[in-house]
Order: structure tokens, then sequence, then C-alpha cells
């Protein structure tokens, strides 16, 4: 049921409200229809009114908070079917397959060379998915390995017994508890109620996977992920894309309305490449959990890249954090270049930087996330916010009084020597590929 304005207007107490300043709550009600604010801020609201209310302006995918700490994520709540509808909001996690046959220390250390972050984000497996093989002893013993590393886990585990002695060694960790289906759903939802788990659910048809979801949704649990994973890729990727299209089409089913599990191991047994494009497919249509066996460095860059680009609010420019940035080994000796803090321009930059090989600090300030003309245009790349960024936070750290300026903004060359005293200002090429020759050719003539 989709509410618009008027329909929340007419469920509301028509007292001055609090929250908006409205004597009938009008504006109240709109922003509620819009998203803009929840329901539960109207301090006038019956009970009974708020609980109906709640559901039925409740996004049609339901957020689901899975781990503790720094490994605590958000999943589902999406809104929209394509990025460009409005934007995407849970990014895809990605877990690392681990069973009792395994030498977990030797997985964990090989993921755990992926960790990086890139522009304000961390980049690394966020989650271990434990699978159970049989030996509830051996299974317990492999959860307790993973417990306390800083990772979100996932207990694939379809026996009530095992998944109980498991869940007693990390429920405090709240995993994910991916063992309910068709034959077990009402013994493992009391399972996961007692642990407190978030319940995974799977199918062996997508027929079978609503059914089954239904039936614990009227067990009155709904802390649901929905394992998508079929027994081919085509299966799995129809299954994935028509239980997003259920819950968020125009007449959604909120019986689908929860994040889906794909489990990639399962499907492309130990081929890394494989799993490496489906990750990317399935980043893109819709997986909130995307399990693989392992993941490298050459494999992670683009996927997350891909990821990042994705999940990031078109809407908002990605910006990275100013400061100075070495390069090649800079130290304070070295000459400083700056730009803009526009993530693509950043990248471009930094990466004909590192080709040259000379050492630098590249120096980024606070652009407002645009391009270099854009934000010399709109005044916050200019001689005085670079100067006082220099002044403020280069000059105490750095010796060298070189500046190097992009070329498209050489008309502030004048003012910056007017408000850098003690810096010759230097004009760079204006297209970022030709800074390789630009900072060789100034190496081999001495000029740094």
């Amino acid at each position: 049921m989709a509410l618009k304005g008027l329909d929340i207007f007419k469920m509301t107490p028509k007292t001055n409200c609090k929250e908006c300043g409205s004597p009938t709550c009008m504006a109240f009600s709109m922003k509620v229809a819009q998203g803009a604010v929840d329901i539960s801020k109207c301090p006038h609201m019956s009970a009974e009114a708020l609980a109906t209310l709640s559901e039925a302006t409740a996004p049609p995918m339901k957020s689901i908070k899975v781990g503790t700490g720094d490994a605590e994520y958000t999943l589902g709540g999406e809104t929209v079917l394509f990025r460009h509808e409005k934007t995407y909001v849970s990014k895809p996690r990605f877990a690392v397959r681990i069973t009792p046959d395994m030498d977990a220390d030797a997985v964990l250390a090989a993921v755990n060379k992926v960790d990086y972050d890139r522009i304000g984000e961390r980049m690394h497996a966020e989650m271990v998915f434990v699978e159970y093989t049989g030996d509830a002893a051996a299974y317990a013993e492999t959860v307790k390995h993973v417990t306390g590393i800083g990772k979100t886990i996932v207990l694939e585990c379809a026996d009530a017994e095992a998944a109980k002695a498991a869940l007693e060694v990390c429920k405090a960790e709240k995993p994910i508890l991916d063992g309910a289906n068709a034959s077990n759903y009402a013994e493992m939802v009391e399972v996961a109620k007692a642990a407190g788990a978030v319940l995974g659910v799977s199918g062996a048809s997508l027929d079978e996977l609503y059914d089954t979801t239904a039936a614990i949704e009227k067990l009155g649990y709904k802390e649901l992920v929905l394992n998508t994973t079929g027994a081919t890729i085509k299966e799995t990727f129809a299954n994935t894309v028509q239980v997003r299209r259920a819950c968020l089409d125009k007449n959604p089913d909120r019986t689908c309305g929860y994040p889906s599990l794909v489990n990639l191991a399962k499907l492309a047994p130990a081929d890394e490449a494989m799993q490496t494009a489906l990750a990317s497919l399935f980043v893109l249509k819709y997986g909130s959990i995307i399990v693989m066996d392992t993941m490298n460095y050459a494999e992670a860059l683009p996927l997350y890249g891909l990821r990042q680009n994705v999940y990031t609010d078109p809407q908002k420019p990605m910006k990275v954090e100013p400061g100075i940035y070495p390069l090649n080994g800079g130290d304070e000796n070295s000459v400083v270049l700056t730009t803009v803090d526009f993530a693509l321009t950043y990248f471009v930059v930094s990466g004909e930087l590192e080709r040259s090989g000379v050492p630098c600090n590249l120096v980024i300030n606070d652009a407002g996330g645009l391009s270099v003309l854009t934000s010399w245009a709109a005044g916050k790349f200019s001689s005085t916010s670079i100067s006082k960024f220099i002044i403020e936070n280069v000059e105490p750290k750095i010796k060298c009084r070189k500046l190097v300026i992009p070329g498209k903004v050489a008309v502030l060359k004048g003012d910056l020597e007017a408000k850098l005293p003690g810096w010759e200002i230097i004009v760079a090429p204006n297209e970022a590929v030709q800074l390789v020759k630009f900072l060789k050719d100034m190496k081999a003539n001495g000029e740094i």
C-alpha cells in the first residue's frame, strides 16, 4: 500500500505538530510521504495509527542490520531498481568461504592482503561464510576460529543442532544463519530467534523460496536474507533479479522485500576468474552478500572500484580527503604539486605522477569535489583557498618552496606569487598525460 501525503493527513491528529509547527500536520504528512521524515517523529500519533502508518510507509525492501562494531553492516533498504532513478542505498558485501576442511588461517591471510582505502572507503572482504560439512564439533571449532576477527559471520548450516552449537560460539557478533528451507524452517526460526540472528532462507525453486519466506513471516520472524543461489548461473541470475523486481516494481510484494545472498563459490567452484566476473554481475544485479572462494588484489581492484562507482550517490561528487600525498618516496624536500579533490582528477593526476618516477608531494585541498575549471569558476579552487591551505598545512611540513599548479588555471600564478612569498609558482601542462615528461625534464634540468 503506497500512501500519499493526503492519505497520511487523514489518519493524523489535527493538533499543532511539534515536528513541523503546522496546526493541521499537513506539512508533516507530506514530508513523511516523501520519505524526508520518519512517521514516528509525530508526537501526537496513537500507537495503533503509528503501527499502521509505519508499515505502510516503510520501504518495500526491509533494511537488515548484521554484525557488530566496525563489522556492522546494513543490507537491503533499496527503493529503486535502477541507480539512475534515484540512488542505491546499501552496497553489496563480499564474503570469503571457509569450511572445517580448510586451513582457515591460510585462507584469511590470503584474503586479508586485499585491504586498502580508496576515496575514504575501506575495501576488503567484510564477511566470512562458514560452510557446514557434516561434523558439528569441527564446524563449531571453525566458527570459533573466525570469531573476533572483525568480519561478520555467515553460517551456512541446515542442521538445527549444529547451528545451535555454532551460534553459541558467535551469537554475540550478530551473525547470519543461512539454513532455513521448506523442510526445517519452523525449527530454524526458533534457533535464529533464540540467538538473535538474521535467518537466511533458500528454496529448490523460486516458488519454494517464496512460499517458505511467507511461512516464516506468518511465524512472526522478519529478520531475513533470501539465498537466491540456484543450480546454475542462469537460474541464480533469474532468481536474484525476479526477487528484486517483485519487491520494487509498481505493485511491490513485501514477501520478496529482503536482501539477497548469492554463493559464487557454489556456482563456479575453484574458478577465481569466473567468480570475479560473476561478482561484477551481481554487484549490478542485485546481490547483497556475494560469497567467493578468495580474492586477490588484481581481481579486487576493479571489483571494488565498480562497487564504489555504482553505490555512490550520483548527486554527490566523489571526493578525496584533503591533505598531502607523498608519491614515489616524496619527502619534505620534494616538489609540491596541487590539484582539486574531485576523485577522478586525483586518480588521473596521481597515476601520471607515479609513472614519472619523480619524488613529489601532491597537495589536495577542499574544492567542493569539482573538476579544476568548474571549481575555479565557482571560486572554490582559487588563489585564496590554495594559499591558505599551503600556509596552514604545507609550510610546517614541507621545506621545498616550488609549487606546481594545473595549467588550466595558469591565471592564478600572479596572485599566488603575491600571497605565497618565497614560493616559486610553476605552471604545469594542460593535460595530466603531459606531466610525466614535464617532471622528468624538470629533474633533468636540475629544477627539482
